[in-house]
């Protein structure tokens, strides 16, 4: 696999440098981009969508857990859930890969700035949302107060839990972690409620009429969320979905992931409510 002025349906070539395992089933891989591809891959906005292809298995969209770093690799927190992912899942450092991509629209951070942030994300949601709270942190003079609610179905099952942790002690972050239920928690960890994502919203106290709401999760959530952040005054406008479909081409010509009259790939992941009005499908 060669770049060659990356053509959309061309994989560049990539290189798995490290993996990481952050819970029984999901793992977290860096993976080095071509040289050629790198130029591509600044442009790279949280919420948008890569697709990673594994040799002699396929592709699968992934969000990227974070910006590309200095040295132009790039962090994917992946589940092990099909052939694809299995294998990489079984892959070593050096395993060669593909890339194509940035895909589809990310979160308005430009827009956002110099307001409050609220990100709520539910399980393996957290993985999209982690590039986004990374870039608020690392300019978290061009924001307003962010709080990042996250919830999961058990304590072993939260991804980088330490990682957030640090980042509130360290950057002011408003952290609130929920599970749905939980052993009893050893002495010094940083506590978890128990209960469901949306009910950390009841009753919870922000300037809903300047916040961004960023949401990312198991559909069944997002019902859930939108209603407690409709009740307590969130523009429509201002509350951010990123959308989980089965993106194929990444461009919009197979249309496999077609919601209503929208194309997940394209006018998507990320969709502001306001666009998904009359279209029931969505959520």
């Amino acid at each position: 696999m060669t770049a060659q002025a990356l053509e959309p349906y061309l994989p560049f070539a990539a290189t798995l440098v490290e993996r990481r395992e952050l819970s029984p089933d999901t793992a977290l891989f860096r993976v080095a981009p071509e040289p050629a591809a790198r130029s591509a891959l600044s442009g790279f906005l949280p919420g948008q969508f890569m697709q990673l292809s594994v040799p002699g298995a396929g592709e699968v969209p992934i969000s990227p857990a974070d910006l590309p770093g200095a040295d132009g690799t790039l962090e994917l927190c992946v589940r092990r859930v099909g052939q694809v992912t299995t294998l990489l899942h079984q892959a070593r450092p050096g395993q060669p890969l593909g890339l194509r991509g940035p895909f589809g629209t990310g979160f308005p951070v430009e827009e956002m700035t110099g307001c409050p942030v609220v990100l709520l994300a539910g399980g393996l949601g957290i993985a999209p949302l982690r590039s986004l709270l990374l870039h608020l942190v690392r300019n978290r003079e061009r924001y307003g107060e962010v709080t990042l609610m996250y919830g999961a179905r058990e304590p072993a099952l939260m991804l980088f839990r330490e990682e957030l942790v640090g980042l509130a002690a360290a950057h002011g972050l408003r952290l609130y972690l929920t599970v749905d239920f939980a052993p009893e928690q050893a002495a010094g960890e940083y506590a978890c409620a128990v209960g469901l994502l949306p009910d950390l919203l009841k009753g919870f106290r922000f300037d809903a009429g300047q916040s961004y709401t960023a949401v990312c999760g198991p559909p069944p959530l997002y019902r859930c969320l939108i209603g407690e952040l409709t009740a307590a005054g969130v523009a429509p406008d201002r509350v951010l979905l990123s959308l989980e479909r089965r993106m194929r081409c990444g461009i919009g010509r197979c249309c496999h992931c077609a919601i209503g009259t929208k194309l997940c790939c394209t006018d998507g992941p990320v969709f502001r409510l306001s666009e998904l009005a009359g279209i029931p499908e969505a959520l």
